[in-house]
C-alpha cells in the first residue's frame, strides 16, 4: 500500500511540475529557460511538501519517508530541467531533425554548413539568446561594443576549458572517423582576429 501512495505522489508531483510549467511558458516573462525550469521544479516542489504535510497524502509514513519523498521530487525537478524544456531550447540536435522535418525529410550533406550559419543562427537568435543567458548568469558584462568577461565567467571557463581537455573522450566519432578535435577546439581558431576590443 505504502508503495502505491509513493507511486501516486511521485505522479502527482510531476502534474504539478507540469502545471506550473505551463503557467510559466504561457503567462510571465522568462530570461533564461534554464533558470524558470529549475524555479518550476522548486515551486512544484513547494506545493509538494505542503501536500504531504498537511494532507493526508502519505499518512502513516515516517518523517524520513515523507522527507524522502520531497528529496525524490527535488532531484525529478532538477532533472526534468534539464532534460526537457533545457535540451529541447539549446540542442543543436534537435534543431537538424525539426530542420529536416521542416524541409520534407531530407537535406543535402553537403549544404548543412549553410543551414547551421544562415539559418540556425538566424532564426534561433543564436548570438542574442547566448549572449543574454550569459548577461543573466553574471559571467560576461555588455560595456558599449564590448562583451567583456566577468571574474565568474573566467572561473567557469577555465573549468569549462580544463574539463574539455581531460575528461572529454579523446576518440570521439565525427562523421566516420575517430579524434580528439573537440578537446581542443581553439587549435584550428585564427590567430589574430580583428574582433578584440580595444
Amino acid at each position: 500500500m505504502k508503495f502505491l501512495k509513493l507511486v501516486f505522489a511521485t505522479a502527482l508531483y510531476l502534474a504539478l511540475l507540469c502545471s506550473v510549467w505551463l503557467l510559466v511558458v504561457n503567462f510571465f516573462k522568462v530570461n533564461v529557460v534554464f533558470y524558470a525550469a529549475i524555479w518550476t521544479a522548486l515551486i512544484a516542489v513547494g506545493l509538494q511538501t505542503a501536500l504531504v504535510l498537511f494532507t493526508p497524502l502519505l499518512r502513516g509514513f515516517s518523517g524520513l519517508e515523507k522527507f524522502q519523498q520531497v528529496a525524490s521530487c527535488v532531484l525529478i525537478g532538477y532533472i526534468m530541467a534539464i532534460s526537457v524544456p533545457t535540451v529541447i531550447d539549446r540542442s543543436l540536435s534537435f534543431y537538424i531533425l525539426e530542420k529536416l522535418q521542416q524541409r520534407g525529410g531530407g537535406i543535402q550533406l553537403s549544404r548543412f554548413n549553410q543551414v547551421f550559419t544562415t539559418e540556425y543562427m538566424r532564426e534561433h537568435r543564436l548570438v542574442d539568446i547566448r549572449l543574454t543567458e550569459q548577461t543573466e548568469s553574471g559571467t560576461i558584462v555588455i560595456q558599449g561594443d564590448c562583451v567583456k568577461l566577468t571574474p565568474k565567467g573566467e572561473r567557469i571557463a577555465s573549468f569549462g576549458r580544463f574539463f574539455r581537455q581531460n575528461l572529454l573522450p579523446k576518440q570521439r566519432l565525427l562523421m566516420g572517423e575517430y579524434t580528439d578535435q573537440l578537446t581542443n577546439p581553439f587549435r584550428r581558431s585564427d590567430p589574430a582576429p580583428d574582433y578584440l576590443c580595444r
